[in-house]
């Protein structure tokens, strides 16, 4: 009996060793047994020059039924009131004046006998007269002017107000007003004109419409900069700190960045095309084991540092791919991946003791330095400013700013440009496309990415060469992944083809 127990306690422990995470659950047969569990990846050990789409190894397995980001819902615009006619609004509390204008002006309180009633008219039982006391006078005449009872002047159906700090109920302050009767007409036209000075009610509603239609500003063609830091309720906001900690990031990308030459004066065996396949490989780990979108751009930025002073061979570049993956995932993830899972989706390619020293190697050469600033750190503020002066603020905007900034992580060239601009051309570049009629940038964005157009214009013209490439794509994962419906199909959206140059000109920022 003890051999068994001893076996199975040994059995029990080897296996949970091995144990997977639910991503990719073991089944009775192991992980091999059905078809709808996750296949092993194939090692990128033999990555050429070309990009094949064969080559690749396919995401095998279901990643769960991933409900769709609803946005939040939208409360229906306010209609708004009419205003009533100054004549009604006259009849009806002047109709309530008359029932309380009979009463007496002065109310006296009666002596205790007359209250309680003589000794005589209790003889009689005749009930003694009520006189009404201060508490009964607003049960029979309520307030005489009432805030809530009068729209305030804004676009009413029948005026236009320019002045709107004059209230309402400021200019019904007249002891006039308390005697208005039906009959004093000389009464109600002195009102009338009062209100109309203060209100100042066109006679013309048809021209004062045109003249504000005349002068209202274009929604992208806003002069003025809208406040993104104003909710300081909201702790995850940061309001107080926001634009000190974005300065911070600022000055902190310039000594984070890669090299922007290593592939020519370090690396001998790997070129611009493998790294693009490692990259793309790692799009669609990140995707099967659900990693936020910090992971994949940390991931990318460990790699380029790394191999900015390191030679490495092209048997190795997958090597350094997961490990940099596994170091971004314990900086991100609530849990990350084990090694030994990274180990299995490379199909056992590499040991897990190849995985730990590469990641110490990484650790070493970068000095533990895992801070850095990327282009999804600076999206995330650059969108909220853009969606700031909109009507209607969608999750588009947002979700094709993200698919574009992903299209620039597999290309090279782009290592040139900071990711501060980045994220500012994938803003200027998504507008462009949601609206190409619009002018895409406006002074907000301007304050807030501290960017013009002008400096914007070569980026966004290689972001929207990426655009243009078609869905047959030797890489495919960023374009796959975002033409899900949780993310609103963003990747079929249809770029133009051509970018007006005005769009580029700083006179309207």
């Amino acid at each position: 009996m003890s051999t068994i127990a001893a076996s199975r306690r040994s059995s029990s422990s080897s296996s949970s060793a091995t144990a997977k995470r639910p991503a990719i659950a073991d089944g009775p047969g192991g992980p091999k047994a059905t078809a709808a569990q996750a296949k092993k990846r194939v090692a990128l050990g033999n990555i050429t020059n070309v990009a094949a789409r064969g080559g690749r190894a396919s995401v095998g397995g279901s990643l769960g039924n991933v409900m769709a980001p609803t946005s939040s819902a939208k409360l229906n615009p306010t209609v708004p009131l009419k205003k009533p006619s100054l004549a009604t609004s006259a009849r009806s509390v002047s109709s309530s004046i008359r029932g309380s204008a009979d009463k007496p002006a002065s109310i006296k309180p009666a002596p205790p006998v007359a209250r309680h009633g003589s000794a005589t008219q209790r003889h009689n039982n005749v009930p003694p007269p009520k006189v009404p006391t201060i508490a009964d006078v607003p049960s029979r005449a309520p307030a005489l002017v009432s805030c809530t009872g009068l729209v305030s002047p804004g676009r009413s159906g029948d005026s236009v107000s320019s002045d709107e700090t004059m209230s309402t109920c400021d200019s019904m302050k007249s002891p006039d007003f308390e005697y208005v009767d039906n009959q004093d007409t000389s009464m109600l036209a002195s009102l009338q004109r009062r209100t109309s000075e203060h209100l100042r009610i066109s006679e013309d509603r048809d021209v004062e419409e045109n003249k504000r239609k005349k002068n209202a500003v274009a929604p992208m063609e806003i002069d003025r900069i809208c406040d993104v830091d104003s909710e300081y309720e909201d702790p995850q906001l940061c309001a107080t700190l926001a634009s000190d900690i974005y300065m911070h990031l600022r000055e902190a990308e310039t000594k984070k960045r890669p090299s922007t030459d290593f592939m020519e004066t370090i690396q001998k065996d790997v070129n611009p095309s493998m790294r693009a396949i490692l990259i793309d490989w790692l799009v669609e780990v990140a995707e099967e084991y659900r990693l936020v979108p910090d992971t994949l751009y940390l991931t990318v930025n460990y790699i380029d540092r790394y191999l900015s002073g390191n030679e490495i061979s092209r048997q190795r570049l997958q090597l350094l791919g997961v490990a940099c993956m596994l170091i971004a995932a314990k900086y991100e993830e609530i849990c990350a991946p084990q090694v030994e899972e990274f180990c299995y989706i490379t199909d056992n390619t590499y040991f897990r003791d190849e995985v730990l020293d590469m990641e110490a190697s990484v650790l070493n050469y970068l000095k533990f330095e895992m801070t850095a600033p990327t282009a999804k750190c600076f999206l995330r503020r650059f969108a909220r400013a853009a969606q700031a002066c909109d009507e209607d603020p969608a999750l588009h905007l947002e979700f094709l700013a993200n698919y574009i900034a992903e299209l620039s992580l597999l290309e090279y060239s782009l290592l040139s440009y900071p990711p501060s601009l980045i994220a500012a051309s994938a803003i200027f570049l998504a507008r462009f496309i949601l609206q190409p009629t619009k002018y895409p940038w406006n002074s907000t964005l301007a304050h807030y990415t501290q960017y013009k157009p002008s400096k914007l214009s070569e980026c966004v013209k290689a972001l929207h060469r990426l655009c243009s490439v078609g869905s047959g794509s030797n890489l495919p994962a960023i374009r796959e992944k975002y033409s899900q419906h949780k993310y609103k199909f963003v990747a079929k959206k249809q770029c133009p083809p051509q970018i007006p140059t005005e769009f580029f000109r700083d006179t309207t920022c």
